[in-house]
């Protein structure tokens, strides 16, 4: 059986193993794939089984590789796939739902606590002199904002938004949550759902953690970014789409939204010329919230086992039943 991953690299640089996999056939592991369908064609060749993160596999692709019978998708979301071609040639594909959650609440609540402290900032402060030729024993160059008392509001509260809402419990704040299941028995008295609107008037922080749907595209827009409380902090860990960029960054330079951390933006790679590099108070990371070493290796774990269950029978995590 040969297997192929076409993007290896991003999951494993060299600090992980794929030795395992070799268990399963004949392996071939290609750091990154040129996002060409020919190429695609030509790497997959007549592999049956084949490892994507982020690598496309539309249905120009899929019609062209009659060996394949397996995709496994090395992420949660699996939108690089036409999953309904997939499942109209009989190719199983999975995902690996849950290996970030930590990691990625663990991200929220350092976005947050930088744009509270900006400890980046006051680092390079100090290390430029400033603080030698102050005439205080202390000075800040932002403002500082302390937690406890404040309301996070949760935009999506599966696995993720409810693990960042026990972080920022921690720290003394209130909870609002709002999406598109209730939840009812997730309610306490400092975690309370309500409708979209009323988290956006109400929340000092609004913290996305919703999948990318036709529903939740472009959510966070002029015209609800005009619903939140002047001040707001705003932080994006799930997907870029969530946001219309333009909108946030004119509301960024009013200060209608007073900060904006976001691990996630439209384009990725960031394109050079995206206008929220030129935005004012606003942090950008290049996507590595779900990227502890320890997060990857249960990815690639369940990546394992999601294999092994499909050549057993008894497929698991499949996204295209």
């Amino acid at each position: 059986m040969k297997i192929v991953i076409l993007d290896g690299y991003t999951l494993n640089p060299g600090d992980l193993s794929w030795e395992k996999l070799k268990d399963f056939g004949e392996l071939t592991v290609h750091d990154r794939t040129e996002y060409d369908n020919n190429k695609i064609i030509e790497t997959i060749g007549s592999a049956e089984i084949v490892f994507t993160n982020k690598t496309p596999l539309p249905k120009e692709v899929l019609k062209k590789v009659p060996s394949l019978k397996y995709i496994g998708v090395l992420a949660t979301g699996f939108n690089v796939v036409d999953v309904d071609t997939a499942k109209e040639l009989g190719i199983v594909v999975t995902n690996v739902p849950s290996y970030g959650t930590t990691a990625v609440a663990q991200m929220t609540m350092a976005l947050l606590l930088e744009m509270c402290h900006h400890v980046g900032e006051h680092n390079r402060a100090v290390k430029e002199g400033e603080w030698s030729k102050s005439m205080d024993f202390c000075f800040w160059n932002y403002p500082l904002i302390e937690l406890d008392g404040k309301t996070m509001g949760i935009v999506g509260f599966g696995r993720i938004g409810q693990a960042t809402a026990k972080l920022a419990q921690a720290f003394g704040m209130n909870i609002l949550t709002a999406g598109s299941s209730k939840k009812p028995e997730l309610e306490t008295s400092t975690c309370k759902q309500v409708d979209m609107d009323e988290l956006l008037a109400n929340s000092d922080v609004i913290s996305l953690h919703s999948p990318l749907t036709p529903e939740t595209e472009g959510i966070i827009n002029a015209a609800n970014i005009s619903k939140m409380k002047d001040g707001t902090m705003l932080i994006n860990t799930s997907r870029g789409q969530l946001i219309v960029e333009k909108d946030l960054k004119e509301a960024l330079d009013s200060g209608k939204i007073a900060s904006a951390a976001l691990d996630v933006v439209s384009k990725e790679p960031i394109d050079k010329d995206n206008e929220l590099l030129k935005a004012e108070n606003c942090i950008i990371t290049p996507h590595i919230a779900w990227a502890p070493k320890e997060s990857r290796s249960r990815l690639l774990n369940t990546a394992l086992e999601n294999l092994e269950a499909f050549l057993k029978g008894k497929p698991i995590n499949v996204v295209n039943k």
